[in-house]
């Protein structure tokens, strides 16, 4: 596990550019987090006294913090926001229950990948969406072209702090700190309340990244004011039930998605790729395909993706032993020779031991078969595996 922790460090390490921090960047510098380069932000990939092991398997039993401010926020209202929202994405909004969210995709005119996104309906023309840090430039500037066809569409983007708050015991931790029933609140659910000790109203989105129960919040963070209430939240939670709560970093949080089977953009997604070539085929509802090719940008390419069944490849998981897999490693079928897809993200799994990764692998290699991974020019044994590789334990009705 070592040389993951290094691997993930490497791969994020600072290249002595002008950084931009989070309004929690003083707390992490407070509880000895490991800063390092991502997305342009300094971030914590690990905390002082808490190996990576240690840091994912506590997520896993307890409760653990993560900073995402470094994500991007929208609102976009007016009259034709959800026409806007159903051409750059394939989700049906009518489908959408006021004050519920949606795992979607922004989708080129080709039909690939942009970003993905979590979009929320706070009412028939008013929603909120937030993006990945390292798509921020990408992102604003596509949906800036898509809206000039809009005549009535507001688009801004806000900072704050986005703090997620994942693992078994996160219900009972954040009931700590409202009135608000928190068990009437599914997954997929947000809702907009009060938190003590902020005085602003916090944005909850029963959500997560980890494939374990839990909260993001976004809290408002535009004056000093509000950014030390956010401040003095993250370091009360820590402080007064420190039997339960720890701050994480990029590290584990990486290693948690894997295990949960979930996609970072940059490996199982690109520009390159369809949601149907990454299984995501259930992010385009009935209502939608029905329409035909010109419902949403690519249409014509996905749908007839899905009706003539036309991907070879589908992304699934592999477990092996020995040297982890990695991004871009080549996978051959058993006989070594016969080269059958790629891997875009592997490591070591806390949780089950053995190793876990992500792939790109030929539609007709089927669950429990038995494949070769070339890693460092040798081939090394693996296995076909369903996804996800640990069961999610969302909060659901």
């Amino acid at each position: 596990m070592l040389r993951t922790t290094q691997f993930i460090q490497k791969r994020l390490a600072s290249t002595g550019k002008d950084l931009l921090r989070t309004p929690l960047y003083q707390a992490h510098i407070d509880h000895g987090g490991k800063m390092v380069e991502y997305a342009g932000f300094e971030m914590p990939v690990l905390y002082k006294d808490q190996s990576h092991i240690e840091s994912h398997k506590w997520v896993r039993s307890n409760v653990g913090l993560f900073d995402v401010s470094h994500m991007l926020q929208h609102n976009i209202s007016g009259s034709e926001s959800k026409l806007f929202l159903q051409k750059v994405t394939p989700i049906d909004l009518d489908l959408l229950a006021i004050n519920s969210s949606s795992l979607s995709v922004l989708l080129n005119k080709d039909g690939g990948v942009i970003d993905d996104c979590i979009i929320t309906k706070h009412g028939e023309n008013a929603y909120y969406m937030v993006t990945n840090a390292g798509c921020r430039a990408k992102d604003v500037d596509f949906l800036k072209k898509e809206l000039l066809q809009f005549l009535d569409v507001k688009h801004n983007t806000f900072e704050g702090t986005l703090l997620a708050i994942q693992g078994p015991k996160a219900q009972d931790l954040l009931q700590k700190f409202t009135n608000e029933d928190l068990g009437k609140i599914y997954f997929g659910q947000t809702k907009f309340l009060k938190l003590s000790p902020i005085n602003a109203t916090v944005h909850l989105a029963r959500s997560g990244y980890t494939g374990e129960d839990g909260f993001e919040l976004s809290i408002p963070s535009t004056s000093e004011v509000e950014q030390q209430e956010a401040l003095s939240f993250f370091n009360t939670l820590i402080a007064e039930y420190p039997e339960i709560v720890k701050p994480i970093g990029l590290a584990a949080r990486d290693s948690l998605r894997l295990e949960a089977g979930m996609c970072l953009y940059g490996h199982e997604l690109t520009e390159d790729l369809t949601p149907v070539d990454a299984s995501l085929t259930w992010l385009i509802p009935k209502t939608r395909r029905e329409l035909g090719e010109q419902s949403f940008n690519g249409a014509a390419k996905i749908l007839s993706q899905i009706k003539d069944k036309s991907t070879t490849k589908r992304r699934i998981g592999i477990t092996s032993k020995g040297p982890s897999p990695r991004d871009g490693n080549k996978i051959f079928a058993e006989d070594g020779k016969t080269e059958v897809g790629y891997v875009t993200s592997g490591s070591p799994s806390p949780t089950l031991g053995g190793n876990i990764a992500q792939a790109y692998i030929d539609k007709k290699a089927k669950i429990g078969s038995n494949v070769k991974v070339d890693i460092r020019g040798k081939l090394r044994d693996a296995v076909v595996t369903k996804l996800p590789f640990v069961e999610s334990k969302f909060y659901k009705q």
